[in-house]
């Protein structure tokens, strides 16, 4: 399957569109159209600039990409796998929350030996500020 590219700007306007509800939880929460552009686009910025196959970060239901140079796992469950949920996921890739912190509240998950180092390509994008 062929990588989706995202461009700054489509990022920036998706992260954008979130950024509100992220800062502010008891916002109302953005329409799905919205939040899963956000999260495509975050998932997408970070396979573009962590190519490869060893890691894959679920955020369902709207993405899965693989990223991070190593070997390329084809078959079954990949051995290193990130889960989270969409908000946590724009909360990791904005900045406003870190890896650690949401893997030991569990509100991610990172299984394998590999998972972890997705930490070190964040954040993708910071919010916006006023």
């Amino acid at each position: 399957m062929a990588r989706q590219s995202v461009s700054a700007a489509e990022l920036r306007s998706a992260v954008d569109a979130v950024s509100a509800w992220l800062s502010d939880e008891s916002l109302p929460a953005p329409g799905r159209t919205e939040l899963a552009a956000a999260v495509r686009a975050t998932a997408r910025a970070l396979a573009a600039s962590a190519p490869g196959h060893s890691v894959e970060v679920r955020v369902p239901p709207f993405v899965a990409v693989q990223c991070i140079e190593g070997p390329r796992h084809t078959r079954g469950t990949p051995p290193n796998v990130v889960e989270t949920d969409p908000r946590t996921w724009l909360l990791l890739a904005t900045g406003l929350l870190d890896f650690e912190t949401a893997m030991h509240s569990g509100a991610l998950t990172a299984s394998g030996s590999r998972a972890p180092e997705v930490a070190h390509w964040l954040p993708i994008a910071r919010p916006a500020t006023d």
